[in-house]
Protein backbone atom coordinates (compact mmCIF):
# COMPACT_ATOMS: atom_id res chain seq x y z
CA UNK A 1 0.00 0.00 0.00
CA UNK A 2 2.44 2.21 0.82
CA UNK A 3 4.82 2.23 -2.39
CA UNK A 4 1.05 2.52 -4.30
CA UNK A 5 0.89 6.03 -2.50
CA UNK A 6 4.33 6.43 -2.99
CA UNK A 7 3.95 6.35 -6.93
CA UNK A 8 0.55 8.37 -6.55
CA UNK A 9 2.27 11.25 -5.18
CA UNK A 10 4.89 11.42 -7.76
CA UNK A 11 2.41 11.29 -10.51
CA UNK A 12 1.13 13.60 -8.76
CA UNK A 13 4.11 16.04 -8.41
CA UNK A 14 5.00 15.66 -12.19
CA UNK A 15 1.22 16.51 -13.14
CA UNK A 16 1.11 19.98 -11.31
CA UNK A 17 4.59 20.93 -12.70
CA UNK A 18 3.51 20.45 -16.17
CA UNK A 19 0.42 22.08 -15.37
CA UNK A 20 2.07 24.84 -14.24
CA UNK A 21 4.10 25.14 -17.38
CA UNK A 22 1.30 25.34 -19.81
CA UNK A 23 -0.94 27.20 -17.52
CA UNK A 24 1.83 29.80 -17.70
CA UNK A 25 2.53 29.32 -21.15
CA UNK A 26 -1.45 29.43 -22.27
CA UNK A 27 -1.99 33.08 -20.28
CA UNK A 28 1.75 34.42 -21.63
CA UNK A 29 0.14 34.05 -25.41
CA UNK A 30 -2.95 36.04 -24.50
CA UNK A 31 -3.23 38.94 -26.90
CA UNK A 32 -3.48 42.61 -24.45
CA UNK A 33 -1.14 44.05 -22.01
CA UNK A 34 -2.03 44.63 -18.41
CA UNK A 35 -0.32 47.50 -17.89
CA UNK A 36 -1.26 49.58 -21.23
CA UNK A 37 -4.81 47.82 -20.65
CA UNK A 38 -4.84 49.86 -16.54
CA UNK A 39 -3.65 52.85 -18.13
CA UNK A 40 -5.25 53.11 -21.15
CA UNK A 41 -4.86 54.39 -25.12
CA UNK A 42 -2.84 57.60 -24.18
CA UNK A 43 -0.47 56.64 -21.72
CA UNK A 44 3.38 57.40 -22.63
CA UNK A 45 5.80 54.63 -23.01
CA UNK A 46 7.58 55.65 -20.06
CA UNK A 47 4.53 55.48 -18.04
CA UNK A 48 3.51 52.23 -19.33
CA UNK A 49 7.44 51.01 -18.92
CA UNK A 50 7.27 51.82 -15.11
CA UNK A 51 3.75 50.42 -14.19
CA UNK A 52 4.62 47.08 -16.13
CA UNK A 53 8.27 47.01 -13.38
CA UNK A 54 6.43 48.03 -10.49
CA UNK A 55 3.76 44.51 -11.35
CA UNK A 56 6.85 42.74 -12.42
CA UNK A 57 6.00 42.21 -15.82
CA UNK A 58 9.68 43.53 -16.94
CA UNK A 59 11.53 40.21 -17.23
CA UNK A 60 11.71 37.49 -19.38
CA UNK A 61 9.32 34.65 -19.56
CA UNK A 62 11.41 32.08 -17.68
CA UNK A 63 12.30 34.42 -14.89
CA UNK A 64 8.80 35.41 -14.28
CA UNK A 65 7.88 31.90 -13.76
CA UNK A 66 10.20 30.65 -11.90
CA UNK A 67 9.36 33.42 -9.57
CA UNK A 68 5.79 32.81 -9.86
CA UNK A 69 6.11 29.24 -9.12
CA UNK A 70 8.50 29.81 -5.99
CA UNK A 71 5.68 32.25 -4.68
CA UNK A 72 3.10 29.62 -5.34
CA UNK A 73 5.30 26.71 -3.53
CA UNK A 74 5.61 29.37 -0.70
CA UNK A 75 2.00 30.33 -0.63
CA UNK A 76 2.97 33.63 -2.21
CA UNK A 77 0.19 34.09 -5.26
CA UNK A 78 1.00 37.71 -6.07
CA UNK A 79 -0.94 40.66 -6.22
CA UNK A 80 -3.62 41.26 -8.20
CA UNK A 81 -2.83 43.87 -10.71
CA UNK A 82 -6.25 45.37 -10.55
CA UNK A 83 -7.28 45.47 -7.03
CA UNK A 84 -3.80 45.92 -5.46
CA UNK A 85 -4.48 43.13 -2.67
CA UNK A 86 -3.11 40.03 -2.21
CA UNK A 87 -4.69 36.88 -4.45
CA UNK A 88 -4.61 34.71 -1.89
CA UNK A 89 -7.21 37.00 -0.39
CA UNK A 90 -9.13 37.27 -3.42
CA UNK A 91 -9.41 33.45 -3.63
CA UNK A 92 -10.50 33.27 0.09
CA UNK A 93 -12.97 35.25 -0.40
CA UNK A 94 -14.39 33.31 -3.25
CA UNK A 95 -13.35 30.11 -2.19
CA UNK A 96 -16.00 30.09 0.77
CA UNK A 97 -18.72 30.46 -2.14
CA UNK A 98 -17.18 28.05 -4.84
CA UNK A 99 -16.52 25.40 -2.62
CA UNK A 100 -19.63 24.63 -0.26
CA UNK A 101 -21.48 24.99 -3.87
CA UNK A 102 -19.78 22.06 -5.25
CA UNK A 103 -19.94 20.06 -1.95
CA UNK A 104 -23.64 20.92 -1.87
CA UNK A 105 -24.12 19.83 -5.17
CA UNK A 106 -22.13 16.69 -5.15
CA UNK A 107 -23.74 16.10 -2.37
CA UNK A 108 -27.35 15.78 -3.87
CA UNK A 109 -26.50 15.01 -7.11
CA UNK A 110 -24.60 11.47 -4.90
CA UNK A 111 -27.85 10.59 -2.99
CA UNK A 112 -30.40 11.07 -6.16
CA UNK A 113 -27.95 8.98 -8.57
CA UNK A 114 -26.84 6.22 -6.36
CA UNK A 115 -30.59 5.00 -5.65
CA UNK A 116 -32.13 5.22 -8.95
CA UNK A 117 -29.25 3.86 -10.83
CA UNK A 118 -29.22 0.90 -8.47
CA UNK A 119 -33.01 0.61 -8.60
CA UNK A 120 -32.99 1.01 -12.25
CA UNK A 121 -30.47 -2.07 -12.94
CA UNK A 122 -32.50 -4.12 -9.88
CA UNK A 123 -35.58 -3.52 -12.04
CA UNK A 124 -33.48 -3.51 -16.14
CA UNK A 125 -35.97 -4.25 -18.84
CA UNK A 126 -38.85 -3.07 -17.25
CA UNK A 127 -41.06 -0.37 -16.93
CA UNK A 128 -39.19 1.35 -13.80
CA UNK A 129 -36.01 1.36 -15.66
CA UNK A 130 -37.22 2.45 -18.93
CA UNK A 131 -38.88 5.56 -17.07
CA UNK A 132 -35.60 6.35 -15.17
CA UNK A 133 -33.27 6.05 -18.26
CA UNK A 134 -35.99 8.37 -20.28
CA UNK A 135 -35.63 11.17 -17.22
CA UNK A 136 -32.09 10.63 -16.76
CA UNK A 137 -31.77 11.25 -20.67
CA UNK A 138 -33.73 14.64 -20.19
CA UNK A 139 -31.42 15.61 -17.78
CA UNK A 140 -28.19 14.87 -19.85
CA UNK A 141 -29.87 16.70 -22.89
CA UNK A 142 -31.00 20.36 -20.66
CA UNK A 143 -28.82 22.74 -20.23
CA UNK A 144 -28.01 23.45 -16.24
CA UNK A 145 -28.07 27.58 -16.77
CA UNK A 146 -31.54 26.84 -18.80
CA UNK A 147 -32.86 24.56 -16.02
CA UNK A 148 -31.35 27.42 -14.13
CA UNK A 149 -33.62 29.91 -15.38
CA UNK A 150 -36.67 27.92 -14.64
CA UNK A 151 -36.18 26.92 -11.08
CA UNK A 152 -35.36 31.02 -10.54
CA UNK A 153 -38.77 31.49 -12.49
CA UNK A 154 -40.88 28.72 -10.40
CA UNK A 155 -38.75 28.98 -6.60
CA UNK A 156 -38.11 32.75 -6.44
CA UNK A 157 -40.22 34.58 -8.47
CA UNK A 158 -43.61 32.74 -8.74
CA UNK A 159 -43.51 31.10 -5.01
CA UNK A 160 -40.73 33.03 -3.35
CA UNK A 161 -39.29 30.33 -1.41
CA UNK A 162 -35.58 30.33 -2.41
CA UNK A 163 -33.63 34.24 -2.81
CA UNK A 164 -33.40 34.61 -6.87
CA UNK A 165 -29.74 35.30 -6.50
CA UNK A 166 -27.07 37.15 -4.69
CA UNK A 167 -25.16 35.52 -1.63
CA UNK A 168 -25.72 37.06 2.15
CA UNK A 169 -22.19 35.65 2.85
CA UNK A 170 -21.58 32.92 5.72
CA UNK A 171 -21.74 35.59 8.32
CA UNK A 172 -25.47 36.45 7.82
CA UNK A 173 -25.87 33.01 9.04
CA UNK A 174 -25.65 29.22 7.80
CA UNK A 175 -29.23 28.96 7.10
CA UNK A 176 -29.47 32.31 4.54
CA UNK A 177 -26.57 31.07 3.35
CA UNK A 178 -27.38 27.59 2.75
CA UNK A 179 -30.96 29.10 1.16
CA UNK A 180 -28.96 31.47 -1.30
CA UNK A 181 -26.98 27.93 -2.48
CA UNK A 182 -29.72 25.85 -2.73
CA UNK A 183 -31.57 26.83 -6.08
CA UNK A 184 -27.58 26.70 -7.75
CA UNK A 185 -26.61 23.63 -6.33
CA UNK A 186 -29.85 21.89 -7.74
CA UNK A 187 -29.36 23.51 -11.06
CA UNK A 188 -25.81 22.02 -10.86
CA UNK A 189 -26.32 18.48 -9.27
CA UNK A 190 -29.47 17.61 -11.64
CA UNK A 191 -27.60 17.10 -14.89
CA UNK A 192 -24.60 15.41 -12.80
CA UNK A 193 -27.43 12.80 -11.18
CA UNK A 194 -28.11 11.81 -14.45
CA UNK A 195 -24.71 11.21 -15.48
CA UNK A 196 -24.22 9.43 -12.53
CA UNK A 197 -27.48 7.19 -12.13
CA UNK A 198 -26.62 6.10 -15.73
CA UNK A 199 -22.99 4.85 -14.74
CA UNK A 200 -24.06 3.36 -11.70
CA UNK A 201 -26.74 1.27 -13.34
CA UNK A 202 -24.08 0.46 -15.94
CA UNK A 203 -21.67 -1.01 -13.74
CA UNK A 204 -24.23 -2.46 -11.11
CA UNK A 205 -25.66 -4.68 -14.01
CA UNK A 206 -22.50 -5.88 -15.04
CA UNK A 207 -21.63 -6.78 -11.46
CA UNK A 208 -25.00 -8.49 -11.37
CA UNK A 209 -23.58 -11.32 -14.08
CA UNK A 210 -20.56 -11.87 -11.72
CA UNK A 211 -20.25 -15.43 -10.25
CA UNK A 212 -20.08 -14.26 -7.02
CA UNK A 213 -23.08 -12.84 -7.52
CA UNK A 214 -24.69 -15.65 -8.83
CA UNK A 215 -23.54 -17.40 -5.88
CA UNK A 216 -24.95 -15.03 -3.23
CA UNK A 217 -27.99 -16.00 -4.62
CA UNK A 218 -27.47 -19.62 -4.27
CA UNK A 219 -27.01 -19.40 -0.94
CA UNK A 220 -30.18 -17.93 -0.15
CA UNK A 221 -30.04 -14.48 -0.89
CA UNK A 222 -32.72 -11.80 -2.37
CA UNK A 223 -31.77 -10.00 -5.46
CA UNK A 224 -31.71 -6.69 -3.36
CA UNK A 225 -29.87 -8.34 -0.61
CA UNK A 226 -26.97 -9.33 -2.91
CA UNK A 227 -27.33 -5.89 -4.83
CA UNK A 228 -26.54 -3.75 -1.19
CA UNK A 229 -24.03 -6.50 0.18
CA UNK A 230 -21.97 -7.60 -2.37
CA UNK A 231 -22.88 -5.84 -6.26
CA UNK A 232 -22.85 -2.47 -4.68
CA UNK A 233 -19.30 -2.06 -3.57
CA UNK A 234 -17.84 -4.04 -6.66
CA UNK A 235 -20.02 -1.35 -8.77
CA UNK A 236 -18.36 1.38 -6.99
CA UNK A 237 -15.16 2.08 -8.93
CA UNK A 238 -16.43 3.37 -12.18
CA UNK A 239 -18.62 5.45 -9.93
CA UNK A 240 -15.99 6.54 -8.19
CA UNK A 241 -14.26 8.01 -11.01
CA UNK A 242 -17.58 9.74 -12.18
CA UNK A 243 -17.86 11.41 -8.81
CA UNK A 244 -14.44 12.72 -8.72
CA UNK A 245 -14.94 13.96 -12.32
CA UNK A 246 -17.92 15.47 -11.31
CA UNK A 247 -16.44 17.77 -8.25
CA UNK A 248 -13.51 18.52 -10.10
CA UNK A 249 -16.27 20.20 -12.76
CA UNK A 250 -18.45 21.71 -10.18
CA UNK A 251 -15.24 23.64 -8.28
CA UNK A 252 -13.84 25.12 -11.65
CA UNK A 253 -16.77 24.82 -13.83
CA UNK A 254 -19.63 26.95 -12.37
CA UNK A 255 -18.98 30.20 -14.03
CA UNK A 256 -22.08 30.04 -15.77
CA UNK A 257 -24.61 29.28 -13.01
CA UNK A 258 -22.36 31.70 -10.70
CA UNK A 259 -23.34 34.51 -13.55
CA UNK A 260 -26.95 33.85 -13.13
CA UNK A 261 -27.17 33.50 -9.65
CA UNK A 262 -24.95 36.62 -9.20
CA UNK A 263 -22.61 34.40 -6.76
CA UNK A 264 -18.81 35.66 -5.89
CA UNK A 265 -17.50 32.52 -7.03
CA UNK A 266 -14.12 31.60 -8.67
CA UNK A 267 -15.38 30.83 -11.82
CA UNK A 268 -17.15 34.95 -11.53
CA UNK A 269 -12.92 35.44 -10.44
CA UNK A 270 -11.58 33.74 -13.84
CA UNK A 271 -14.21 35.77 -16.01
CA UNK A 272 -13.30 39.10 -14.34
CA UNK A 273 -9.54 38.68 -14.66
CA UNK A 274 -9.28 37.97 -17.92
CA UNK A 275 -11.66 41.04 -18.92
CA UNK A 276 -9.29 43.11 -16.76
CA UNK A 277 -6.25 41.63 -18.26
CA UNK A 278 -5.44 40.91 -14.40
CA UNK A 279 -3.01 37.82 -15.42
CA UNK A 280 -1.81 36.98 -12.09
CA UNK A 281 -5.12 36.55 -10.83
CA UNK A 282 -6.05 34.12 -14.32
CA UNK A 283 -2.76 31.89 -13.71
CA UNK A 284 -3.09 31.83 -10.05
CA UNK A 285 -6.93 30.77 -9.89
CA UNK A 286 -6.39 28.34 -12.71
CA UNK A 287 -3.42 26.75 -11.18
CA UNK A 288 -5.40 26.57 -7.78
CA UNK A 289 -8.03 24.55 -9.83
CA UNK A 290 -5.65 22.32 -11.30
CA UNK A 291 -4.22 21.26 -8.43
CA UNK A 292 -7.95 20.33 -6.76
CA UNK A 293 -8.64 18.01 -9.91
CA UNK A 294 -5.44 16.35 -9.82
CA UNK A 295 -5.81 16.11 -5.56
CA UNK A 296 -8.96 14.76 -6.03
CA UNK A 297 -7.99 12.34 -8.89
CA UNK A 298 -5.29 11.36 -6.21
CA UNK A 299 -7.80 11.05 -3.49
CA UNK A 300 -10.35 8.61 -6.00
CA UNK A 301 -6.93 6.17 -6.77
CA UNK A 302 -6.95 6.21 -2.98
CA UNK A 303 -10.59 5.20 -2.81
CA UNK A 304 -10.14 2.45 -5.71
CA UNK A 305 -7.57 1.00 -3.33
CA UNK A 306 -9.42 0.68 -0.34
CA UNK A 307 -12.38 -0.57 -2.40
CA UNK A 308 -10.94 -3.04 -4.84
CA UNK A 309 -7.42 -4.68 -2.66
CA UNK A 310 -6.27 -6.18 -5.51
CA UNK A 311 -4.54 -2.63 -6.66
CA UNK A 312 -3.00 -2.36 -3.44
CA UNK A 313 -0.57 -4.69 -5.09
Amino acid sequence: MFGYVAHRLISLALSLLAASIVVFAVIEVIPGDPASYMLGLNASDETVAALRETLGLSGGPIARYLHWLGGMLTGDFGTSYTYRVPVAQLVGDRLWVSLPLAVYALALSTLIALPIGALAAARRGRAVDYGIMGLTQIGVAVPNFWFAMLLVIAFSITWKVFPPGGFPGWDAGFLPGLRALTLPAVALALPQASILARVMRSALIETLHQDFIRTARAKGLSEGQAIRRHGMRNAMIPVLTIVGLQFSFLLAGTIIIEKVFFLPGLGLLIFQGITQRDLIVVESVVMLLVFAVILVTFMVDLAYALVDPRLRR
